[in-house]
């Protein structure tokens, strides 16, 4: 589809919308209390260990794979990717759909069901999107 600008922003009730986060697309494989973040073209993400260290305290599931993006947040929400690129920043996991969950194969029900699956596995499910960061110890 084109892009276009309007005067006002397009809303319908059949509609579905995603903020745009300006960072890494990555799947996430969760296992047994391990982490591994992985690449649109296969590539392991190897420097976030932090986050691949906390993400699996977080969720409320022994296996998963979540769809997101690595990003680095400023103190008002809005994606810093220069922070991510030269890592300053903190790094945190924008999750926003759920793939697999504890053997339920979750690719072929309705996304509405999966978000709603993905916050019920996330400890602070009260987010609008659940944001995955590494707890302080």
């Amino acid at each position: 589809m084109p892009l276009g600008r309007a005067r006002a922003p397009f809303c319908h009730s059949d509609w579905i919308y995603e903020i745009k986060w300006d960072g890494f697309r990555a799947l996430a494989y969760v296992e047994d209390g391990v982490c591994q973040f992985v690449s649109r073209n296969g590539n392991v993400f190897k420097s976030f260990p932090d986050l691949t260290s906390g993400l699996p305290r977080e969720l409320q599931a022994g296996v998963a794979v979540l769809d997101g993006e690595i990003v680095c947040l400023d103190s008002d929400g809005k994606s810093q990717f220069e922070e991510l690129l030269y890592r300053p920043g903190e790094a945190r996991f924008q999750a926003f759909d759920l793939l697999l969950c504890d053997g339920d194969d979750m690719r072929y029900s309705p996304l509405v069901e999966r978000k709603s699956r993905l916050r019920a596995i996330h400890s602070a499910a009260r987010r609008l999107a659940p944001v995955f960061r590494p707890r302080r110890m």
